[in-house]
């Protein structure tokens, strides 16, 4: 789900904490080490997602937080600030190239690069598969 969070609305709002839950408390993002990511580079998007990165010049740059039911990915494009808005069942996460991980969601995707020196970015993406496996139901298989 691709929404504009530009504006406190409290529908989009409402929208965001159905789908992922609610944001984690003080508490709960200094035990997790904290909860987000910035800065990190678009290499390549979805047409819908392309449509406003290129509507100006700066060089495409997004954010993750984890939320307890999924992640949102925040990107700007010109005054606005858009978020797309992913349940862990839904999310598809590939290290594709050897320098980019690919975030999916049904026809949306973003591709962000993670150099090889980027410790940070590798860490947090690893933690957001074992968040994953952590929601998944049990299969029959595990038993």
């Amino acid at each position: 789900m691709l929404l504009n969070v530009s504006y406190n609305n409290p529908d989009v709002k409402r929208k965001i904490n159905e789908e992922v839950g609610e944001p984690y408390g003080l508490r709960e993002r200094i035990k997790q080490g904290g909860i987000g990511i910035g800065h990190l580079v678009i290499t390549e998007s979805s047409i819908q997602i392309q449509n406003f990165l290129a509507l100006d010049k700066y060089r495409n740059k997004c954010n993750i937080e984890l939320r307890p039911r999924g992640i949102i990915i925040g990107f700007r494009a010109l005054l606005d600030s858009y978020a797309l808005v992913i349940p862990y069942w839904k999310l598809n996460l590939y290290k594709g190239r050897a320098e980019e991980y690919s975030v999916y969601r049904d026809n949306y995707f973003i591709k962000i690069e993670a150099k090889a020196k980027d410790k940070k970015v590798h860490n947090f993406m690893k933690r957001i598969l074992d968040q994953k496996a952590q929601q998944s139901p049990t299969n029959i298989d595990d038993l």
